[in-house]
């Protein structure tokens, strides 16, 4: 496996710089971007709120069994999808990501990158001298009744939710982009922080394939086109 770091990938990409809105310092998309995760209270408040601004609905894509959480998915290209998640009113249990109870708003609340093999990658990661959990396995059940099935590694310190989880999907399992509804792409993501350098050192050690802007407050951002126009999205 190898894992492309942000300096080769800027290389190889070239990207152009843009005049950004929201401190974007490229319209960059991370070439190992799996997946962001859209988070709200509600999981119809999240479809309607994302429908309303891109034109396109989600397709419930179905529950996390013992993790609190349903949700709704949309593709944003090949291997790449917007997971809208909330509270899933038929689970009494805690919640995976607590906050979402609180989010009357839509907001970014995590993403996903797919290093490839993931005991190869938490071989690197030991290397490096990052704490991280896992792999460790998940699942979830879709409306047709089959089961996905993934591994996923976290970092005991992911900034606050700026850095990635990293998932590995199931090889008898189909990534969820490539059924989810089409006619999204996603334009821009990348992560804004007031001590940029500091971050970037982290990302450059730990071979996290991320844009890395400065800004006044830490968050991740992205931009998705529809064809009712972009919709950007923030945590």
């Amino acid at each position: 496996m190898h894992i492309i770091g942000r300096r080769s990938f800027i290389a190889i990409a070239a990207g152009a710089a843009c005049t950004p809105p929201l401190a974007w310092a490229s319209d960059e998309v991370p070439l190992l971007l799996d997946h962001c995760i859209l988070g709200c209270d509600d999981l119809d408040r999240g479809i309607a709120f994302v429908e309303k601004h891109t034109g396109v609905r989600a397709a419930f894509g179905g529950v996390h069994p013992g993790r609190g959480t349903r949700n709704a998915l949309l593709s944003l290209s090949e291997r790449k999808y917007l997971e809208i998640m909330a509270p899933d009113p038929a689970q009494h249990v805690a919640l995976q990501i607590p906050r979402l109870r609180e989010l009357k708003e839509p907001r970014l609340v995590g993403w996903a990158e797919h290093p490839g093999d993931l005991e190869k990658y938490a071989a690197h990661l030991r290397e490096a001298g990052a704490a991280f959990e896992g792999p460790r396995s998940g699942s979830r059940q879709r409306p047709d009744g089959t089961v996905l099935h993934w591994k996923s590694l976290t970092l005991q310190d992911d900034q606050g939710g700026l850095l990635p989880f990293f998932i590995e999907w199931s090889a008898d399992s189909i990534h969820p982009s490539a059924d989810a509804p089409t006619g999204c792409r996603l334009t821009r993501f990348g992560v804004v922080t007031p001590n940029p350098a500091a971050l970037n050192k982290l990302v450059d050690l730990l071979q996290i394939d991320v844009q890395v802007s400065p800004g006044a407050k830490a968050a991740l951002q992205a931009s998705l086109a529809g064809p009712k126009g972009e919709l950007t999205l923030t945590s």
